[in-house]
């Protein structure tokens, strides 16, 4: 019976893992002990998701050199799996932002706009600020 109450509610809101990161060898801190979703990683708290999706996003300008929002979410949301172009659009929409903006990955406004933007793609529904807050404050 609570199974299909929570197929209502957005995976990524169900894992605590606002921005749908893929299972892989990250070792994120504030996993669950136990993994039960094949595909998406599973954390404790949404803090703990907003933190990894962050610090996955300052990853791609440190480690990858991806400045703009367009070259970040072409990583995130790669087209083979997603409609890129539409993702980008609704991130900027959100954020009120050009495709070419270089978002400060040091700067907490920015870093939480963008997490909260990607959020709201993913799950359907706006993101808690003060949830994507907490997972700032963890980094």
């Amino acid at each position: 019976m609570g199974t299909s109450v929570d197929k209502k509610i957005p995976r990524g809101c169900r894992n605590n893992n606002p921005g749908n990161l893929r299972r892989s060898n990250d070792n994120w801190q504030g996993l669950r002990p136990v993994q039960d979703d094949p595909d998406f990683f599973q954390f404790e708290a949404p803090e703990w998701g907003y933190r990894a999706l962050i610090k996955t996003l300052q990853n791609y300008r440190r480690e990858h050199g991806l400045r703009t929002i367009k070259e970040m979410i072409a990583r995130w949301a790669p087209p083979a799996e997603n409609d890129t172009a539409a993702y980008v659009r609704a991130v900027c929409t959100e954020m009120q932002v050009p495709d070419s903006y270089v978002p400060d990955v040091d700067d907490r406004g920015t870093m939480c706009a963008l997490a909260s933007a990607i959020s709201r793609v993913e799950n359907g529904t706006g993101a808690v600020r003060a949830d994507v807050e907490r997972g700032w404050e963890l980094l």
